[in-house]
């Protein structure tokens, strides 16, 4: 069976460490996105997490971009960062019209970021996953949510991502929980094990694990070394998969991408 397409990136495109370590030494800051685009094969936006973007940005940031990348987004914290989960409506409605279909077919999926101190209220819950629209002007829009409290670790919370197809985003060697099951069309990783003694940010073991388990998804099938919460498993049908290397030792996000690319990219 073909697999899906896996994606990998990193958080962001801005850091200044990363000028002469990812970035060429002299390249332009202008043209860091381009760059970044050339070496990785998607980017997890940061900015619309913390204020709303001009329409004409989205349509900067495709058009500076190699073809077949595509970004990821975290949806602003004005609708997750909230104890009214059900009254988000609002928020919801703002960031998703708001321009983000000038990234044109460089769209990818929405990460809507919990608070750690969110805990899993079932009707809180059920009704924020109603807000998120499945398509906008006919553009069919992914969805994944970020739940860092411990409460969501239990099977109804499977049930229910499974019914409106919103992935939950696989918490990779993190402090916070970690959600394996596949509960959507696609699969949304965040890794967050990178360390100032691995010159790649993780080992070569490592890299090997995170590349099979990305390999896994996208065939549709689970990885046999992460736990699960829930009996039942998606059906096996092959899934795109989106995985990011976040925070850690984070000088070594792009060379831990990058190597991981290496290995899921077909010779």
């Amino acid at each position: 069976m073909s697999g899906g397409q896996i994606r990998v990136g990193v958080g962001g495109w801005t850091y200044e460490p990363w000028r002469g370590t990812f970035y060429p030494p002299g390249l332009v800051q202008k043209h860091e996105l381009e760059y970044a685009s050339s070496k990785l094969t998607s980017i997890e936006i940061n900015g619309t997490f913390y204020g709303a973007q001009k329409p004409e940005t989205f349509a900067r940031w495709h058009d500076e971009t190699s073809a077949g990348f595509v970004f990821s987004l975290k949806a602003p914290r004005y609708a997750t960062h909230r104890s009214d989960l059900a009254a988000a409506g609002g928020a919801v409605k703002r960031f998703v019209t708001g321009g983000l279909l000038n990234l044109q077919d460089k769209l990818g999926p929405i990460n809507w970021q919990f608070m750690p101190e969110t805990a899993f209220a079932p009707a809180d819950f059920e009704a924020f996953l109603k807000l998120l629209p499945k398509e906008i002007e006919g553009r069919p829009l992914r969805h994944a949510v970020e739940l860092r409290h411990e409460s969501f670790r239990v099977a109804e919370v499977i049930a229910m991502a499974r019914h409106h197809d919103v992935a939950l985003v696989i918490a990779g060697d993190s402090r916070y929980p970690q959600i394996a099951d596949v509960t959507a069309s696609f699969v949304y990783v965040r890794i967050q094990g990178t360390r100032s003694k691995e010159e790649q940010g993780y080992s070569e073991s490592a890299l090997d694990r995170w590349a099979k388990r990305a390999q896994c998804w996208a065939t549709g099938s689970a990885p046999d070394d992460l736990d699960t919460i829930a009996k039942e498993r998606m059906p096996v049908v092959p899934r795109d998969v989106y995985l990011y290397v976040i925070g850690g030792h984070k000088v070594a996000n792009p060379a831990a991408a990058q190597a991981l690319i290496k290995r899921v990219t077909p010779s």
